[in-house]
């Protein structure tokens, strides 16, 4: 059977920052696990929750490969490497990943407060923003900390640009963001992508499609 109807709808937090490569790749491995599954009777219910892997980064960000031989003390060459295997990893499940030498990496507060208020007034369309967001940094190497990027992404999504930008100028939604980030560091999540599935199972890290198919059915029987 390829048309089933949903058996099983699992309640997923994909926790993880707009800035994360592998939160992109992830992203991908598991909607691709999600839609061979559905033959199968599972669905999923899919919250994006926030992780800053740079919270106090400053506005006008940092150059990708200083940033990560600064935070990881990879060279050059090394950074260069891990971008292009990123690359092909993104390609697989279908994302344009062009990250280069002179890309930025950005603070990505306001962009999660965007993400959080469009769960609470659209959440069908936070998936979609979350994809904008990801395209305008990773293959559009856009600012995120610039609210005409951050609208924009907001309108490709289908969400009313108008209010994005009220929500980014007044500041709405900082004290849930902050909450949330806290709730979900003080729960054990150190590192992102982090799929949590039904409260209570972990899937770690850009896991290919196939990974994330055998853990969700085997999650959806047990559950």
């Amino acid at each position: 059977m390829t048309d089933a109807a949903p058996q099983k709808t699992l309640k997923i937090d994909f926790v993880s920052d707009v800035v994360c490569p592998w939160c992109a790749v992830g992203l991908g491995g598991l909607t691709t696990a999600l839609e061979t599954l559905k033959g199968e009777g599972v669905a999923a219910d899919i919250t994006f929750q926030p992780f800053e892997l740079n919270p106090q980064m400053a506005p006008e960000g940092e150059n990708i490969v200083e940033h990560i031989g600064a935070k990881y003390g990879a060279t050059p060459e090394q950074s260069a490497a891990n971008r292009e295997m990123i690359r092909a990893r993104a390609a697989e499940v279908g994302f344009d990943m062009r990250m280069g030498p002179d890309s930025r990496i950005w603070n990505t507060f306001d962009a999660h407060r965007l993400l959080h208020w469009a769960h609470e007034t659209a959440p069908d369309k936070q998936e979609g923003l979350k994809r904008a967001l990801f395209a305008a940094h990773f293959t559009d190497n856009r600012n995120l900390t610039d609210a005409r990027v951050l609208t924009e992404a907001a309108e490709a999504a289908g969400l009313d640009r108008a209010e994005a930008g009220e929500v980014l100028a007044s500041g709405r939604y900082a004290v849930e963001v902050r909450g949330a980030e806290d709730l979900w560091r003080a729960r054990g999540i150190t590192s992102v992508p982090a799929v949590v599935v039904e409260g209570r199972y972990l899937i770690s890290g850009g896991q290919p499609a196939a990974a994330f198919e055998a853990a969700l059915r085997q999650i959806a029987a047990e559950a």
